[in-house]
């Protein structure tokens, strides 16, 4: 049996396979509503084969969206669009999660294909936040540094939409706390400059992480998993690190966090970025190896057997897709076949073309 094809159990859930559709941003919201495209986007994916299939980035409040496109979960009529989307995933036989996130100072921008440029308040924009008033870069707005109150509603929107995500369908919540959003710009020390009991401190500068997971817990069934993404190294001297990592994920296990999605960089726009083929996979390894928690690997990672040899080799439990799933949505019905997997079931619509 190949490994990428083998069933792990996490909690209650099972997936069928170690494949999962990574969040991808689609920019194709209106008002923060899913809708067609995103039902085929994500309901081809499940068709595809893969074992998990995980929302884009959910804008946990208005002023969460990083962009006016953004798919959002901060209100319950939100909730209808995306149970039909939930429903048809698990029909098809794989999970439905979704990535709850905000987007700090890097939101208010445009989508990428118009042209990624801040966005005024007076163009439909909104005023940023951030741990600190320092922006990303020179073209990105100038955040208002979050009071205890405002930290506080940020805590109760990701609480908020975790139980509206229950309530559409979904058995896997990640909360995102990578790439330069809100989470990560606490957890940096390069964009988190507070003296108060959220900065300075590694303990300090976790603190609104570990808050939002304690909410989200409040409303979310201990029988099903939550998953954390973090960026375990921002590249940049004097920024979060690995060793700073290892030493959260050891805090996040303990939490009740089952797995750590693994992903770099992001925080610091001029970042310098080894990109390579599955450069990122050495840091879930690690994490992997240090912890004993459950991770997943991602980064350029495009071939059936690259996928299989980081498992073989235990440096990940799971495999997160983006480009090349949106290159070939059925790529997991072409990797059984690659790694003579003939058992792995089809949908019965598709059998006449299945690979022999």
């Amino acid at each position: 049996m190949s490994q990428l094809f083998s069933s792990i159990k996490i909690k209650d859930i099972v997936l069928k396979n170690r494949i999962v559709v990574s969040p991808m941003c689609q920019y194709s919201s209106i008002d923060g509503f899913a809708n067609d495209w995103h039902f085929v986007h994500l309901g081809s994916r499940a068709v595809g084969g893969a074992g998990l299939v995980i929302t884009e980035a959910a804008a946990v409040s208005p002023e969460a969206r990083i962009s006016p496109d953004d798919l959002g979960i901060w209100k319950d009529e939100h909730i209808e669009g995306l149970q039909k989307i939930t429903t048809f995933i698990k029909a098809n036989g794989a999970e439905a999660g979704i990535q709850l996130a905000h987007a700090g100072r890097k939101a208010s921008v445009s989508s990428q294909w118009k042209g990624g440029q801040l966005v005024s308040e007076a163009e439909g924009g909104w005023q940023v936040v951030a741990p600190s008033t320092i922006p990303f870069n020179d073209t990105y707005g100038i955040p208002e540094a979050l009071t205890k109150a405002g930290i506080e509603k940020v805590v109760n929107d990701f609480k908020m939409a975790a139980a509206r995500a229950l309530e559409a369908g979904f058995s896997v919540i990640e909360i995102h706390a990578a790439h330069g959003y809100l989470v990560h710009q606490f957890l940096s020390p390069l964009s988190n400059q507070r003296t108060d009991e959220y900065g300075g401190s590694f303990d300090n500068r976790i603190r609104l992480l570990l808050e939002i997971i304690a909410g989200i817990k409040s409303v979310w069934p201990k029988n099903l998993p939550l998953f954390v993404r973090i960026s375990a190294t921002e590249w940049a001297e004097g920024g979060w690190n690995e060793a700073d990592s290892i030493r959260l994920v050891h805090i996040l296990k303990n939490v009740g966090i089952d797995l750590i999605d693994s992903s770099t960089g992001g925080n610091i726009y001029n970042a310098k970025i080894p990109i390579g083929p599955s450069y990122q996979v050495p840091f879930a390894q690690n994490i992997k190896r240090e912890t004993g928690i459950l991770t997943g690997a991602v980064g350029l990672i495009t071939t059936s057997t690259q996928m299989e040899s980081i498992l073989v080799t235990g440096q990940a439990d799971l495999i997160f897709l983006a480009r090349e799933l949106l290159r070939d949505p059925y790529f997991p019905l072409r990797a059984a076949a690659e790694l003579g997997q003939k058992d792995v079931q089809w949908p019965v619509q598709y059998e006449r073309g299945k690979f022999r």
